[in-house]
């Protein structure tokens, strides 16, 4: 396989295998591509630890750095998850809650290393696109949720 020329480079603490690993499990065109080991002892690791972790998280093709506790995620990155239906809405925001990650606001959720993830159906973003009232019904409906509740935004865009 050819070494893509822009990558996103993850930073976890020791985890970026984990990761990896459920983010092709749960995510279509997601795949571990690589499992990349410490050729002998270095600061703060030994010979054998996974130092890289190659990756992709439908079709972005991602490197996961184990570089230590000294740098943590935060919102300012994020990968957002267009969904087609409540169903599939609600598989990707259960799968990352479920597994020890966090809810927060407005389709927002983190992972359990950190990473953040918008689960945004299209429904709501060609809604806030189309602009004036039915734009603003749908953000004021989307403003108090967690998980987006596509009924509730399809009824708001009505104005209902």
């Amino acid at each position: 396989m050819t070494t893509p020329k822009n990558t996103v480079c993850l930073w976890y603490a020791s985890e970026a295998e984990e990761a990896a690993t459920f983010y092709a499990a749960t995510f279509p065109d997601s795949e571990v591509t690589g499992i990349h080991r410490a050729p002998s002892d270095y600061p703060g690791g030994k010979k054998g630890n996974v130092i890289t972790v190659t990756f992709t998280v439908m079709g972005i093709p991602c490197l996961g750095l184990n570089g230590g506790d000294m740098f943590t995620h935060s919102e300012a990155f994020s990968f957002q998850v267009a969904t087609e239906d409540q169903e599939e809405t609600d598989r990707y925001w259960n799968a990352i809650v479920g597994n020890g990650g966090q809810e927060s606001q407005c389709g927002w959720c983190r992972d359990k290393w950190g990473i953040s993830w918008q689960i945004t159906p299209r429904i709501l973003s060609d809604a806030l696109a189309a602009g004036g009232d039915e734009g603003e019904r749908a953000f004021e409906a989307m403003m108090p949720m967690k998980k987006i509740d596509i009924a509730t935004i399809e009824a708001a865009r009505r104005g209902d």
